[in-house]
């Protein structure tokens, strides 16, 4: 799954409206339309399957912004994409905003990758329901008193299948994600990849998203975020062993090449 941010803010810094700035050049939704598409395509041409868009940044301390904001961002983004990529590739759409989400989903997208596992927005599991799309369950720990890490992403994520279910999104429609980096500490985040095969006794898909963050430029002595790749290739490898199915990753070409070995090891398929 490779990652396509249509924000300012990015912690990673590979968001096309700061990319604009950074080059000294003032954004327009054109311009920022036509370098999505650009780094869709080249994603895809490099292994990508899934293109997940997103137009809020959930970096610590990042600034909430509005529902219609977020949509201005996505919405012709995400028109753009499914105009431009094969109906093979899979749009999902970072949010956890209902409105936001249906929006998308109208505009094109296939699926739905709530950091918020259906927690945040209350109509949110309605909308998704109405679509008959797929969604990504993120357990997110930033609101969440926690005792034993991998016990409390499993309380979080059964809680959210169960409100999934509740609201009649079939159990093939469910994908979970633990939430590395989403209020957890450096430890919490290296317990949660060693004890990652843990989770697969929920029975669903796992989604893991470490590229980048934070707790590998910790580890490897204070790395920027640009220069975290072979940590993410560590935790994209180890994450497919402990039983990952899907990886969001920013680097998709050299993290294709970390995911087909992986493969070939863990599941024989080369």
């Amino acid at each position: 799954m490779g990652i396509v941010n249509v924000t300012p803010d990015s912690f990673s810094g590979d968001g096309l409206q700061s990319a604009q700035v950074m080059n000294g050049q003032e954004t327009s939704t054109t311009d920022v339309i036509q370098l999505a598409v650009a780094q869709a395509q080249r994603f895809v041409a490099e292994g990508a399957t899934f293109i997940d868009v997103g137009g809020e940044s959930t970096r610590p301390g990042a600034p909430l912004i509005s529902a219609q904001e977020e949509s201005e961002r996505v919405v012709p983004v995400i028109q753009a994409l499914r105009a431009a990529l094969s109906s093979d590739v899979l749009i999902s759409i970072d949010t956890y905003k209902a409105v936001v989400a249906d929006r998308a989903l109208v505009a094109g997208a296939d699926l739905v990758n709530d950091i918020w596992g259906l927690q945040k927005d209350g109509d949110m599991a309605a909308v998704i329901q109405q679509h008959a799309v797929p969604v990504i369950l993120m357990a997110n720990m930033r609101d969440f008193r926690k005792r034993d890490i991998v016990s409390d992403i499993l309380r979080f994520l059964a809680h959210s299948m169960d409100d999934a279910l509740a609201a009649n999104i079939p159990w093939e429609h469910l994908i979970i994600d633990p939430g590395f980096g989403f209020g957890t500490t450096l430890e919490e985040n290296l317990t949660m990849l060693r004890r990652l095969s843990e989770l697969r006794v929920l029975g669903r898909p796992m989604l893991l998203g470490t590229s980048r963050k934070s707790s590998i430029g910790r580890v490897l002595g204070g790395l920027a975020a640009s220069e975290r790749m072979e940590g993410t290739a560590a935790t994209v490898a180890l994450g497919i062993a402990q039983g990952a199915d899907i990886v969001r990753v920013h680097d998709v070409r050299a993290m294709a090449r970390v995911v087909k070995m992986s493969d070939a090891v863990v599941r024989g398929v080369f």
